[in-house]
């Protein structure tokens, strides 16, 4: 058996668009977007306990263990288990894991997220626990909207609150990411008065991607450079090279280039106040091969 999985990739997204066309009874919004991996990701270590204790091994500042997606991901998927398989009785489903973090915070990236996937699908493997990637997807869930998207493989049009997929094969892009500075929650952007709700459906094959022309927009960037002009200032200067584009809640905002050289002459340009990063765009998640269908 198996104790150890090292160097588990959790990848950033990119949302190329983000429409919201509505809101639930509940207060969700509902979104049409689609979802784009990228290599530019976290990496997750684990290793299995003796124990049934979930034990988080790097200290993330600011995010106490208790209420890390890690560690809650990691209990959910112990509790389902012990509760779907009496085979694993008496069997330890402890683990001890470390993260290397690299996608920042509150950056419309998917990084918490994201991180949370990698951990159901890990630690599937480990306990050999032997859920569906559907069942896995169920569960995420219930950790946030975007977790499903992780669990599902590929770039996707998404629907919903983010949880309806379909399978979209995009171009093989470079993208220039710039985090501007500042962490944005993602309740401040949607809870905002001025945020559009009401943006007209469209089909995913109303859906395109050129170097010059982004499809559609995002209906939340309004609201984030009304509240964040370092958001306004990243897009504007971004935007002296093609079409700049806020992912997500923010704060993030991205580029797209179809040659490495131009993204890599405009990484040399950022101004050094801001952070910025290199990523080209991929078609599955590199942990793909651990979910079962």
């Amino acid at each position: 058996m198996t104790r150890t999985l090292n160097n588990c990739p959790a990848p950033a997204k990119l949302n190329l668009f983000l429409h919201v066309t509505g809101r639930r009874p509940d207060g969700y919004h509902l979104l049409q977007t689609v979802f784009q991996l990228v290599d530019f990701n976290d990496l997750l270590h684990f290793e299995l306990r003796d124990d049934d204790q979930i034990r988080r091994s790097t200290e993330i500042p600011g995010v106490p263990e208790e209420s890390d997606l890690i560690v809650r991901a990691a209990r959910l998927l112990q509790g389902a288990l012990r509760q779907k398989n009496s085979a694993l009785a008496g069997t330890p489903l402890g683990a001890n894991i470390g993260i290397e973090k690299n996608l920042p915070m509150g950056g419309g990236l998917g990084g918490g997220s994201s991180d949370a996937a990698t951990t159901l699908m890990a630690l599937n493997h480990l306990w050999q626990g032997g859920l569906s990637r559907q069942e896995l997807m169920d569960l995420g869930l219930q950790l946030g909207a975007d977790v499903p998207f992780f669990l599902f493989g590929r770039n996707a049009f998404a629907e919903g609150i983010g949880e309806s997929l379909q399978k979209l094969d995009t171009p093989g892009l470079w993208f220039v990411i710039i985090q501007p500075g500042v962490t944005i929650p993602t309740e401040i952007i949607f809870s905002s008065s001025e945020l559009t709700r009401s943006t007209k459906p469209v089909k995913m094959t109303d859906f395109s991607i050129g170097t010059k022309k982004l499809f559609g927009k995002n209906d939340l960037e309004a609201v984030a450079v009304s509240k964040f002009p370092e958001v306004a200032e990243a897009i504007k200067w971004l935007g002296n090279y093609g079409e700049a584009r806020m992912t997500g809640s923010g704060a993030c905002v991205f580029c797209a280039f179809t040659e490495e050289h131009d993204a890599d002459k405009v990484l040399k340009s950022v101004p050094s106040q801001w952070k910025a990063w290199k990523a080209k765009a991929m078609q599955e998640h590199p942990l793909a091969g651990l979910l079962e269908n």
